[in-house]
């Protein structure tokens, strides 16, 4: 594995750094949390123009023909501006699920519109009660019923599903972890939502499926062997996670270090007591510790390694680095870091969402344990 980035993914990071600098004010995430849709149809269609949404497909869908490392450096870059927007849920939920066992059908009726910024898809996982993220969990149930299936229950935590065109919606067809995935129709009047409120201003759902009837024709991948599938999803969601995340405590990491440098007490200033120093040291040692072990993980799966202990290092260490550069940012900042007008917060609240989202740093742990054999 190279350790640093190649000249196209240097000259991406830097395009994607300017246009969100111009287009990711915080005035804008507070509009967009304030909203009822969360994001901006036009920035979503200007981000399509780009190439972003389409970076990871193949070229005879429209796509870039890129890596998932080549999107990894994108989502960094997002985690650093905050952007609001429903790209993860439908790139990294959505979209890469169906090319990865989609049907010929399935991939031409949707990879071009989800490239060309027509179609907000997510996955619909997780459900009141849910525990791990294992096959058992799932109770949301899906009977065959004369050539369809009738899905009912409830998904929690279901990020743009107000939305969104197309859920991905995890049920249960057979007894004993028996899992398809369903691509569903997200308008259908027999699916209600409900938006939550969030510690990250984001857009996460509570979706209720009244007797919902679905095709045959909308099974994604195989009946009954769908779990394999939501594994891969969940461990590309992760590491996509990690790369919002270490974008994230970067930018905090330099806002910091800016801090010191120009507030003073005792008529110095502040970043020329060591203690300081140290904190900053400590804070740039778990940034990069963040950004290697998340960049292993994401060029692994690019080269279709396997990796599953790699992506659990990467969560577990990510998600306790970015605890300790939080605190450690607001000790530095003091009072006013803890303002709604200073923008440290839209940082700690959306990293405190990521540090949760597909498994916290605890469970990552135990399946490094695991791993080594423990």
């Amino acid at each position: 594995m190279k350790l640093t980035l190649t000249e196209e993914q240097e000259m991406l990071k830097k395009t994607a750094r300017d246009f969100l600098a111009d287009k990711c004010s915080k005035e804008f995430i507070k509009q967009m949390e304030e909203s009822e849709t969360g994001y901006s149809g036009e920035l979503w269609h200007e981000m399509a123009e780009l190439g972003w949404i389409g970076l990871a497909f193949p070229g005879k869908y429209g796509g870039g023909d890129m890596s998932f490392l080549d999107l990894a450096v994108l989502l960094e870059e997002m985690g650093r501006a905050c952007l609001p927007s429903p790209f993860f849920s439908t790139v990294v939920l959505g979209g890469l699920p169906i090319l990865d066992v989609g049907s010929n059908e399935q991939k031409q009726e949707h990879l071009p519109k989800i490239i060309r910024g027509e179609k907000i898809l997510t996955l619909a996982l997780t459900e009141p009660g849910y525990r791990n993220y294992d096959a058992s969990s799932v109770t949301v149930k899906a009977a065959h019923d004369n050539g369809s299936y009738i899905i009912s229950g409830t998904k929690l935590f279901v990020t743009d599903a107000h939305i969104a065109d197309y859920l991905l919606c995890v049920a249960k067809t057979k007894p004993e972890n028996g899992i398809t995935i369903f691509l569903v129709d997200a308008k259908d009047p027999k699916i209600e939502y409900t938006v939550l409120e969030t510690i990250a201003g984001d857009k996460l759902c509570e979706v209720v499926f009244d007797q919902t009837a679905v095709p045959e024709a909308s099974i994604l991948g195989r009946l009954n062997q769908g779990w394999s599938t939501v594994q891969k999803t969940i461990e590309r969601a992760a590491v996509g996670k990690c790369c919002e995340m270490v974008g994230n405590i970067q930018r905090v990491l330099e806002m910091t270090v800016d801090y010191a440098k120009e507030r003073k007490q005792f008529d110095r200033p502040i970043g020329s007591f060591q203690a300081i120093q140290h904190y900053c040291a400590d804070m740039a040692t778990d940034v990069d510790g963040a950004r290697f072990s998340t960049y292993q993980a994401a060029w692994m799966l690019s080269e279709e390694l396997p990796c599953t202990k790699e992506i659990a290092i990467a969560k577990a260490w990510t998600g306790k680095a970015s605890q300790r550069v939080f605190a450690l940012a607001h000790q530095i900042h003091g009072a006013i870091g803890a303002t709604i007008e200073h923008d440290l917060h839209y940082y700690t609240r959306r990293g405190k969402a990521a540090e949760l989202a597909f498994g916290d740093a605890n469970s990552y742990q135990d399946v490094v344990a695991k791993e080594m054999g423990l």
